[in-house]
């Protein structure tokens, strides 16, 4: 199975990283992100050219999944996004997030992904593969600063969600509702 995996560029002045790209980092490094994975670092945060260079790419590789990750400055947990919105609209992830992160400490799964280009890029995938009925999965995962506190639990949680992933087939529901 083919994974795209993104993460954003850093866009504040204080920010020498994104942690999410950190994370990715540290999980590529560690031979800890599932075999075929494709990256496309350091996107633009820009509500325009972020998404199409990922729907680019989405057409072009015609991944299983895509996965898209973002910092969360306030958050404490990876958080797998539920939902995206646009106006009165709201796009669901059709995987089944209590499966991906059943049994994890640092995981959680949140309703809201933001206002941001993070639900800009989310809610265009999600749109873009059901009106398109392509067969890929997608999810967006906030990442919190990484800390020395936490980072190992974070990239182990971070590995696994992958890992369910690449072995996650399209499922009619979920078993750990």
């Amino acid at each position: 199975m083919t994974l795209l995996l993104t993460s954003f560029a850093p866009w504040k002045a204080h920010q020498s990283t994104n942690a999410a790209d950190d994370l990715i980092a540290l999980a590529q490094a560690r031979n800890q992100l599932p075999h075929q994975t494709l990256l496309m670092r350091h996107l633009p945060v820009h509500f325009q050219l972020a998404p199409s260079q990922v729907l680019a790419a989405l057409f072009k590789h015609r991944p299983a999944a895509v996965v898209c990750c973002g910092m969360a400055e306030k958050r404490s947990f990876l958080s797998l996004e539920r939902y995206a919105h646009h106006r009165c609209d709201r796009l669901e992830t059709a995987l089944c997030l209590p499966d991906l992160c059943a049994d994890m400490q640092w995981t959680t799964i949140s309703d809201d992904a933001g206002n941001y280009v993070c639900n800009a890029l989310y809610y265009q995938l999600l749109d873009c593969i059901q009106r398109s009925s392509l067969p890929t999965q997608c999810l967006f995962i906030h990442v919190p600063p990484i800390s020395v506190y936490h980072r190992e639990p974070l990239v182990h949680d971070f590995s696994q969600v992958l890992a369910r992933l690449s072995r996650y087939q399209r499922q009619e529901h979920c078993t750990s509702a």
